[in-house]
């Protein structure tokens, strides 16, 4: 499943980059980060979050495989797996950032594939799920920002 979420964050895009390229930092603002540490060349971490009626605690790494300032553009890959229920998620995103009125804008386009039980909730609940997390991880940006 593809799709493509947006958020407006009122910071000059140079202080917004370099915030966003601190993995740990911004692991502080993903809601249901538990954890997160590098590791190798990537970064191990923990995630609990509900969706629909299942709890999951998702293990898994995330590596940033591109990073360039000049084209504001960034690619991760996020492996994580939740051994409760025997499920995962893969996915690739591209982080694009661009001017903004209110400063600046992000721009995150996402390849996932949903493993085993979790995928039974189907694209909609799924994206709701996204969408809601954007939400929330773009508040908790602006205030980590705000100082």
């Amino acid at each position: 499943m593809t799709f493509t979420q947006e958020c407006a964050i009122p910071v000059a895009r140079e202080r917004l980059w370099d915030f966003l390229m601190d993995v740990p930092a911004v692991g502080r603002c993903v809601p249901g980060v538990e954890r997160i540490e590098a590791v190798d060349g990537a970064y191990r971490g923990g995630l609990r979050v509900q969706v629909g009626p299942i709890r999951l605690l998702l293990d898994g790494t995330i590596s940033v495989e591109e990073m360039d300032r000049e084209t504001w553009r960034a690619r991760m890959r996020a492996e994580a797996s939740d051994r409760r229920l025997g499920g995962g998620i893969r996915a690739r995103l591209s982080l694009t950032l661009a001017p903004d009125e209110a400063g600046s804008r992000i721009r995150i386009d996402t390849d996932l594939t949903v493993l085993g039980r979790i995928g039974e909730f189907g694209q909609p609940v799924i994206k709701k799920k996204a969408d809601a997390l954007l939400e929330e991880f773009a508040r908790n940006l602006r205030a980590a920002l705000a100082t």
